[in-house]
């Protein structure tokens, strides 16, 4: 029983990953409409870089050679999806089935995760020194470990930021922290 909930887990992790993933990829083609620099993230990064002519075209190529690619490996984990949900009720399903399904789904998400990576490195080549130095302090910011000043842009070197807490050393309330840093197992 502890194997299919971590699974059911997993897949309900797996979809809001997937959903969030749709609603921020699909359907915002702004560059291709003319709002080269609107509120989609190529227009973003295009506008933060200040891109000229040829770069933007460069960018724009990249980004289409992309979308394509993430559109096709959406579309195998939906169909992966399908047939993993499509049996929910079927008694007769076994755990060897489910893991394999899973583990697909695994596959793709990691494939997700590499081209979004190689898309970022392509992007840094069409970048000058002071455009790559920018465009690391973009992507920082956008995983979450870039730093704020209080005006908002982000700080040089660390500025402001503080480690996480580590070897039993705490932050603020919440519970002590093991060797590991991780909070220790509840008390049954």
């Amino acid at each position: 029983m502890k194997k299919n909930t971590f699974l059911y887990i997993l897949l309900f992790f797996l979809i809001i990953v997937n959903c969030f993933f749709l609603y921020n990829y699909l359907g915002k083609d702004d560059v291709k409409k003319g709002g080269r620099q609107g509120g989609n993230p190529m227009g973003f990064i295009i506008k933060q870089l200040k891109f000229d002519d040829s770069q933007t075209e460069l960018m724009e190529a990249l980004n289409k050679k992309h979308h394509h690619k993430m559109m096709r490996i959406g579309d195998q984990t939906r169909d992966l999806k399908d047939a993993l949900f499509n049996r929910l009720s079927d008694v007769s399903i076994t755990d060897k089935y489910i893991d394999s399904i899973t583990n697909l789904i695994g596959r793709n998400v990691a494939e997700s995760d590499r081209e979004v990576f190689r898309h970022f490195r392509g992007i840094e080549d069409i970048c000058t020194g002071k455009q790559k130095e920018k465009f690391k302090s973009i992507i920082k910011e956008a995983i979450g470990k870039g730093t704020r000043k209080e005006n908002g842009e982000l700080g040089e070197g660390g500025e402001g930021h503080r480690p996480p807490p580590r070897d039993g050393d705490r932050m603020g309330p919440g519970p002590p922290m093991d060797g590991g840093g991780m909070p220790p197992p509840p008390n049954h």
